[in-house]
């Protein structure tokens, strides 16, 4: 009896997918749970893998098409055989023979439009003599190279040379994904519908860069290689801040203030799809070495592309490090409908005065942005001032001074 294989069951806050990637063509042989396509949302990418083994009989939606949740998919023909290569491979020249466009996903088949090239003088290294955006692009670097030797006039004819740059001006348009989009549409809205403003302060790290030095190394043996990092200093000094001033914790729902009795801290990290947050679940009563293992797992889950729904969704504060990146100074823009965001950045040698004296110190820039509906300048200095002072005096988070 066929099987149907539908879409992930989305959350209310995603109304619908894009089907990103098929891994397997209609004919293929597939196994029990190996991948079998990728449904990107404004958040994640949900992997839809095979519940038995068998024959990949039909794909209902195509790359690049918009579904809904639990849609229908594709459909499997549980302990059937594949037909063998030859086979498969005659039959699909034969079924690409009407229309060469067949051979391409919605995608390539859009670069082909625009560039406005003929699909059977391209060849295909993809699965079935499918053409690739790798392909198109080949093709049209060929093209590219080939124009200038076709188009060079003889030696006697030539005229005066203009001074012009050489090579070709080449352009590439791509749609934005699915997260990009939703990426741009959020911080759109943050610096529309908030009333944003950030403040600055700058704090000493050489007490914290000392501790680290001194027990970096018996900290990774005795947490199973977790290293010891700056993260789960200024996630924890985070946590102390928002009990002591509620209002960074909370947000704005209509015309209510809800007022978080946890600390959710969302950590910003950087994936080749863009920026997103993941959130640390009671980041309050995490140790320094859970938060230190948690930041790295969903680094790791962000790379690979494993990240869920429920590892995105909620947040009452997030912390976004630039710094990794090199940046010295930044605004960041609010995560709605959050209320405050911390910036940390790269640490510099500067001089500074310590008792008196000048005295060169590793400093970095703090940067709170807050929503100023919410969170007066008084409180939001405040709050700053209590992280770089915990900072600075790493004991006090240790002993929840």
């Amino acid at each position: 009896m066929a099987i149907e294989i539908k879409a992930p069951a989305f959350p209310e806050s995603v109304a619908d997918g894009e089907v990103a990637t098929w891994h397997k063509q209609e004919g293929d042989s597939v196994q029990r749970d190996e991948l079998l396509v990728e449904i990107e949302t404004d958040k994640v990418v949900m992997e839809v893998v095979a519940p038995e083994s068998g024959v990949l009989t039909k794909i209902a939606a195509q790359e690049g098409e918009t579904i809904l949740s639990e849609a229908l998919l594709a459909i499997i023909e549980p302990g059937a055989v594949a037909a063998s290569p030859a086979a498969a491979s005659e039959s699909a020249a034969v079924s690409a023979a009407p229309d060469a466009d067949v051979t391409a996903g919605p995608a390539v088949r859009l670069m082909l439009e625009e560039h406005k090239l003929d699909a059977a003088q391209i060849t295909g290294t993809g699965k079935g003599g499918r053409i690739t955006k790798e392909d198109v692009l080949a093709h049209l670097a060929d093209n590219a190279s080939a124009k200038p030797a076709a188009a060079a006039p003889t030696p006697a004819a030539a005229p005066e040379a203009p001074n012009l740059p050489s090579g070709d001006r080449i352009e590439k348009r791509v749609p934005m994904t699915r997260m990009r989009a939703r990426i741009a549409e959020r911080l759109l809205d943050a610096s529309q519908q908030t009333a944003m403003l950030t403040t600055f302060n700058e704090v000493n790290m050489a007490p914290l860069m000392k501790l680290r030095s001194q027990y970096k190394d018996q900290f990774e043996k005795a947490h199973n290689g977790t290293r010891l990092g700056f993260m789960g200093f200024f996630v924890k000094a985070c946590c102390e801040a928002l009990k002591r001033f509620p209002e960074v914790n909370a947000s704005i729902d209509g015309n209510d203030v809800v007022y978080h009795g946890y600390q959710d801290i969302g950590v910003a990290v950087s994936t080749n799809d863009g920026l997103v947050v993941p959130v640390l679940r009671d980041a309050d009563f995490m140790s320094i070495a859970d938060v230190e293992a948690a930041i790295r797992n969903l680094g790791l889950k962000a790379r690979d592309k494993k990240l869920t729904i429920d590892d995105m969704t909620g947040g009452t504060f997030t912390v976004s490090n630039g710094g990794v990146f090199g940046s010295l100074l930044s605004t960041p823009i609010l995560n709605p409908p959050q209320s405050g965001i911390l910036g940390m950045h790269s640490i510099q040698d500067r001089p500074v005065a310590v008792d008196g004296q000048v005295v060169i110190q590793p400093m970095m820039y703090l940067a709170l942005s807050y929503d100023h509906r919410l969170i007066d300048g008084k409180t939001a200095v405040q709050f700053l001032v209590t992280v770089k002072g915990l900072i600075e005096d790493p004991a006090r988070i240790l002993l929840q001074l």
